[in-house]
């Protein structure tokens, strides 16, 4: 495959739109209804930076990069992070890892975090070629279909956000 063509996407197309509808499932993950109002939303997001990898009009890869202003200071992610199957090993991934590195840097991102199942060990090797380095940590998660399991409050049941003397909440 020749070199890849990594764009930093401004709006979609159709070949956009069928490019995650195409990709996003070889994640392992169910992703929502993927319509171009919903994938022009995460595109132009302000937040996110979206790459895709072109090979012609076709979209063979992409890159979310998200960028965090947090008060211990700018930060950044990748989420869905994905090359076709039928371009895998050409060096399209590392291609959209070191364009989306160089973004976060120019941005002001102190770092960049990813997070990858255990069954993706050609990501590993990928990520770590690219400099990444695994962390000991644990990874959380909340999601409203978990709370229920969990006995977490229901939103009907909920406690109201404390009053002030003035009857104004103080949760802001």
């Amino acid at each position: 495959m020749s070199e890849p063509v990594i764009e930093v996407l401004e709006d979609v197309d159709d070949a956009v739109v069928e490019g995650f509808r195409r990709l996003l499932p070889q994640l392992g993950k169910e992703p929502p209804e993927l319509t171009e109002e919903y994938v022009r939303g995460v595109v132009t997001h302000p937040a996110n930076l979206v790459l895709a990898a072109r090979a012609g009009q076709d979209v063979v890869g992409l890159l979310t990069l998200v960028i965090l202003a947090l008060p211990t200071g700018t930060t950044a992610r990748f989420e869905d992070v994905v090359v076709d199957e039928s371009a895998r090993g050409g060096g399209i991934g590392l291609a959209l890892v070191r364009r989306g590195l160089d973004l976060a840097r120019s941005r002001g991102a102190r770092q960049v975090d990813l997070t990858s199942r255990p069954s993706r060990t050609a990501a590993h090797r990928l990520y770590e070629k690219a400099g990444f380095v695994r962390r000991e940590t644990h990874v959380f998660r909340h999601a409203p279909e978990h709370a229920a399991v969990l006995g977490a409050p229901r939103a009907d049941t909920a406690v109201a956000p404390a009053q002030s003397a003035r009857g104004i909440s103080s949760n802001r």
